[in-house]
């Protein structure tokens, strides 16, 4: 089951990067809160049909606050990130929301007092420099924005955790449903108060792609993933989302890639190989323990 979770969260890597070119495509129209609200909403929507649901045990209250909350991490985290890109570059804004992989484990510490296998600790400091250059092309400058997407790859990295800890707790899929249609909702409303209204035929089929494949289905399965996979190793895996996202761009928009960039993907591929090693190990040492006995 562990290696059947992790496969599914490389797969959610892979929609994720991919969907980047779709969600660049409508940003070029100068949307963002409205986009989101849209996509997210849909994605929830699409999502509903497939939610199990007894009409004999109604969903837990605590089910509900959770919901909220994970909803509404997404929805600051995202909007962080987009007031930081009006301040930064975009090279910065890709590093600093890629090390939401470091402060996981600095979030169970503090949080959980979960202290990192050493194989984590070298694991996450990977994929923190390959982040740094496949997203910068190793030059970085400190912009005035940066503060901001600090604290946005904070609460990703919290909604990560969050997903980890709590949402294992409930039925998955309605679980999904109720945290998109959450961070819609508020996209939605903040959308009314800070954009003009933009549409496109670009702009609907981004929003369709994105909604049906990287929201309502990707993280639907990460819920479900993330009962198996602890949060640290989990958020490696999704690190992967930056390399797969570099090469759709690559692929699909003709954007070049720099050997310091590639060099930057091996290193955060060595980095999820890395957390798998640690799995297996583990598996072994617990093995030769119980055959000890």
């Amino acid at each position: 089951m562990r290696l059947k979770a992790d496969l599914t969260l490389l797969f959610i890597a892979v929609i994720w990067g991919t969907a980047f070119v779709a969600q660049r495509l409508a940003g070029q129209l100068g949307s963002v809160y409205l986009f989101n609200g849209v996509r997210y909403t849909l994605a929830g929507v699409v999502v509903i049909p497939f939610v199990r649901r007894d009409n004999a045990s109604p969903y837990p209250r605590e089910q509900y606050q959770w919901m909220f909350i994970a909803g509404s991490l997404l929805f600051i985290a995202a909007a962080l990130q987009q007031a930081g890109m009006q301040f930064t570059t975009a090279g910065n804004a890709g590093f600093i929301t890629s090390l939401y992989v470091v402060l996981v484990p600095l979030v169970l510490f503090f949080g959980w007092r979960e202290r990192p296998h050493w194989l984590s600790v070298v694991a996450v400091g990977l994929a923190g420099a390959g982040a740094y250059l496949l997203s910068t092309g190793g030059r970085f400058e400190v912009q005035r924005g940066d503060a901001l997407e600090l604290a946005g790859a904070l609460f990703w990295a919290l909604h990560v955790v969050v997903l980890g800890k709590f949402a294992s707790r409930f039925e998955p899929m309605s679980f999904s449903v109720g945290q998109l249609i959450i961070c819609g909702l508020l996209n939605i409303a903040a959308g009314l108060f800070l954009e003009q209204p933009v549409f496109s035929w670009t702009w609907a089929g981004a929003a369709v792609y994105t909604a049906v494949l990287s929201l309502g289905l990707c993280y639907t399965l990460q819920v479900w993933a993330q009962r198996h996979t602890p949060p640290s190793d989990a958020a490696l895996i999704l690190s992967l989302e930056s390399v797969f996202a570099v090469l759709a761009g690559w692929f699909l928009l003709n954007e070049r890639l720099m050997p310091v960039q590639v060099f930057g993907c091996l290193l955060i591929f060595l980095a999820v190989g890395l957390s798998q090693v640690k799995n297996y190990s583990g598996t072994i040492d617990r093995n030769h323990l119980v055959e000890g006995r």
